[in-house]
């Protein structure tokens, strides 16, 4: 497969400049379209959440210098514009993620009936909250977001500062942004104990987990056999056990 057909890129993650832009302009055809779909899925799934999310509305690689996203809060419901323009006048999902390894491999999970992608496998993570009005969107909040989903797919709590951005990639489609964190090794009977608990407490309360099933990866190969995964994870997984 070419380079150019891959899912995702990865980029030089050394220096990473935020600036925040007013979310694109809808017209009130795309408004009302956004609208009646986001109904849909709604209907389709009574759990779903129009909530705030970061997207991207593309980025700067210069000759020199940091790395520039241009980011905007929006919510949930505007990913429905996937449908409604060209791949290239889409924003992206900005989006975090966390390996965490055990002696038996990365910690990855499949995705419950409730989630956006039902019975696909990905690591933990999950999409980026923009900041509180006064705060800037940085890396240090993005690890932070990592850390939360991590205690909330998982169950396994992690220091925020022990949390290392280990990789940036970017779709070749939509152009999202995955900023991808390495946590500490932790034995993968703790994982496993975890995200039991976890299970317990959420269907107790009447709730459904967010990953209905955890595995473990040794190797890129062992990938391949776990079926349907998020676009990024191949290539993530590649890259991890090569280096």
């Amino acid at each position: 497969m070419q380079p150019g057909h891959l899912p995702v890129e990865f980029l030089d993650a050394q220096q990473i400049d935020f600036v925040e832009h007013p979310p694109p302009v809808l017209s009130p055809q795309e408004r009302g379209d956004v609208d009646r779909l986001w109904a849909a899925t709604k209907a389709h799934n009574p759990t779903a959440f129009d909530g705030p999310l970061v997207a991207s509305l593309g980025i700067n690689l210069p000759g020199t210098g940091p790395l520039v996203v241009r980011w905007a809060r929006m919510t949930y419901r505007h990913r429905a514009l996937r449908k409604l323009r060209p791949a290239e006048e889409v924003p992206g999902s900005v989006f975090v993620t966390v390996l965490l390894p055990t002696e038996d491999g990365l910690a990855v999970g499949r995705g419950s009936s409730t989630t956006a992608a039902p019975g696909h496998w990905s690591l933990p993570g999950g999409s980026a909250e923009p900041p509180a009005a006064s705060r800037p969107l940085d890396t240090a909040s993005l690890r932070r977001d990592a850390a939360r989903e991590l205690a909330e797919e998982l169950g396994v709590r992690v220091a925020t500062e022990e949390l290392q951005l280990w990789g940036l990639t970017r779709g070749t489609r939509f152009g999202s942004l995955g900023f991808h964190f390495l946590a500490p090794p932790v034995p993968s009977a703790l994982v496993r104990r975890r995200h039991a608990d976890l299970t317990a407490c959420e269907t107790e309360r009447g709730d459904v987990p967010e990953l209905d099933k955890i595995a473990f990866v040794p190797s890129a190969e062992q990938a391949t056999c776990l079926g349907s995964g998020a676009d990024y994870l191949h290539q993530v997984l590649g890259q991890y056990f090569s280096t």
